[in-house]
């Protein structure tokens, strides 16, 4: 494969990023009244614990596998894990942030050569396992939602969701 190939798909992989960090931001932005507050079970975590968690896990992978990113990172990572954020504008800056900060890492380590320093054969693998994750946890909040008599329809979370996926003009 040749470098203009490697580096088309490099930035299809970190597109993909991209969409799922937009997913995300979105998801939040929609919660109805309340959204935050919302958990499957009463020792299940919020919503906005969630969306919390999943920030500092970003943050966490990055200042474990790619430090020379992680000076910026030291205070959200001092603020904990599992924090009950309720201010929307504040999380979506906070997962923004530290998206940016996977993309960059992530883009830097494969356009150098250079594996990541804990975790994973290839810095691919982590894009690839925050996407899981992250999936993993949409879901959950989904379900937080519904059982909590919040529930999002299709039609709602659809545009906002798989359509951002399958949107051929996404940027």
């Amino acid at each position: 494969m040749s470098a203009t190939n490697d580096q088309s798909l490099l930035e299809a992989l970190l597109d993909s990023w991209d969409r799922n960090n937009t997913i995300l931001v979105n998801l939040l932005r929609a919660l109805p009244e309340g959204g935050l507050e919302a958990s499957v079970m009463a020792d299940s975590p919020s919503v906005a614990k969630l969306f919390t968690h999943i920030h500092y896990v970003r943050l966490v992978f990055i200042s474990e596998d790619a430090p020379e990113f992680a000076p910026q990172l030291a205070k959200d990572l001092s603020e904990g894990e599992w924090r009950d954020e309720r201010d929307r504008d504040r999380l979506a800056q906070m997962l923004n942030d530290s998206a940016q900060v996977v993309r960059d890492a992530v883009k830097s380590r494969v356009e150098r050569g250079q594996d990541m320093n804990l975790h994973y054969d290839h810095p691919i693998l982590l894009l690839q396992h925050m996407i899981w994750h992250e999936g993993y946890h949409h879901g959950q909040i989904k379900l937080a939602l519904k059982s909590t008599g919040r529930p999002m329809t299709d039609e709602e979370a659809g545009p906002l969701t798989w359509d951002i996926w399958m949107d051929k003009k996404f940027h």
